[in-house]
């Protein structure tokens, strides 16, 4: 018996087009709405019952819960009620936001004019890209990132270190993320 070793199993467009799914439904019902379809879409890979955790990364707060994990991929629901702002980070990775409701406000490096990205909008921040983003009022999205993941570790957790003090945010994140990739490699997935 051979054991097949996947990276990459996600397709961005087949996300896109479940987040749409996500779009126009009662923020409470979306989650579950979108999940399901993914679950659907890739069973085994991901995770239907996480849960919600506060993410301070580049200045912005928002929270998050991993829906799949691995050590070349993760998909996670990203947001904030309130909004917010922050920094993308420059990443080796490939990171793509599929907006589900509110809007993300971005620009990049030499740009002066905001791009809008609404409900049913996808957003991609490229290999070694970075831009600013800004949730203005309210904004829940999909986000899906292709890579070396470990490397965007340090990103996610300085925060944590340098301003919020918030180890139990880290601890649950740290904890979740392991179980995920650990699952993830006992299927063949790195």
């Amino acid at each position: 018996m051979s054991l097949k070793i996947m990276s990459k199993i996600f397709d961005p467009e087949v996300l896109h087009e479940i987040a749409k799914k996500g779009v126009g439904v009662p923020e409470d019902e979306m989650f579950d709405v979108v999940t399901k379809e993914l679950v659907e879409a890739y069973p085994e890979h991901v995770h239907p019952t996480g849960r919600w955790i506060f993410n301070n990364a580049g200045g912005a707060m928002g929270a998050l819960m991993l829906l799949h994990a691995s050590l070349s991929e993760y998909l996670i629901f990203f947001g904030s009620p309130i909004g917010t702002e922050g920094h993308s980070g420059r990443y080796v990775t490939e990171v793509y936001d599929f907006m589900m409701s509110g809007e993300m406000w971005c620009f990049h490096e030499g740009e002066f004019s905001r791009t809008v990205y609404k409900p049913g909008d996808a957003a991609y921040l490229g290999r070694n890209k970075t831009k600013g983003y800004r949730l203005p009022e309210s904004g829940w999205m999909l986000e899906y990132a292709r890579g070396p993941i470990l490397t965007m570790l340090p990103f996610g957790f300085l925060d944590v270190f340098s301003s919020t003090l918030d180890f139990r945010a880290w601890l649950r994140t740290l904890g979740d993320y392991g179980k995920l990739v650990t699952g993830s490699l006992m299927r063949g997935k790195i």
